[in-house]
């Protein structure tokens, strides 16, 4: 799917408001919203240091940059980010959540929220929301499996999944 990209108009919203997102082949698309894809990638990877220069490389306008550059964006981005929100009841001891932390760096994962219930008789319920998205080869199930399997973790539940 190189080349597919989703575009947002936020003058086109639904009936009820909400937004709508459309797969568009890059070559029916107005060359403005092309050329703003193409300048927001030689900033991301450094060849331009500016939007200035990012524009006059691609060769379009800084006003058409910013009308199109919050509602572009490249569909393998959207595909690789993900994230999953992961339960455990883990024993109350020492080190147990600073393990499964780790396990969950080692992977490549990015913990983005930790939430944590008081310890009652010995147990304490974790609440992780994770971005997976540079974990590579490593899947959810493959996350789940090794968390599952960490000293101290009494049971480790997926709960949600998206992106």
């Amino acid at each position: 799917m190189e080349g597919d990209t989703t575009v947002n108009d936020s003058k086109d919203d639904g009936i009820d408001g909400t937004e709508r997102y459309y797969l568009v082949r890059e070559d029916i698309l107005p060359e403005a919203v092309v050329k703003t894809m193409q300048a927001k990638e030689l900033l991301a990877n450094g060849q331009a240091k500016t939007v200035h220069e990012a524009v006059e490389a691609v060769g379009i306008s800084r006003s058409a940059f910013y009308k199109y550059k919050d509602g572009i964006h490249p569909l393998s981005r959207l595909e690789r980010e993900r994230l999953v929100t992961v339960s455990m009841d883990l024993e109350h001891r020492s080190g147990i959540l600073s393990r499964v932390l780790a396990v969950i760096a080692g992977l490549e994962g990015n913990v983005l929220t930790i939430h944590q219930t008081i310890p009652l008789q010995g147990r304490a319920n974790v609440v992780l929301s994770i971005d997976t998205s540079q974990m590579g080869n490593h899947n959810s199930a493959r996350l789940m499996d090794v968390i599952r399997h960490q000293d101290g973790v009494r049971k480790a539940l997926l709960i949600g999944q998206g992106s």
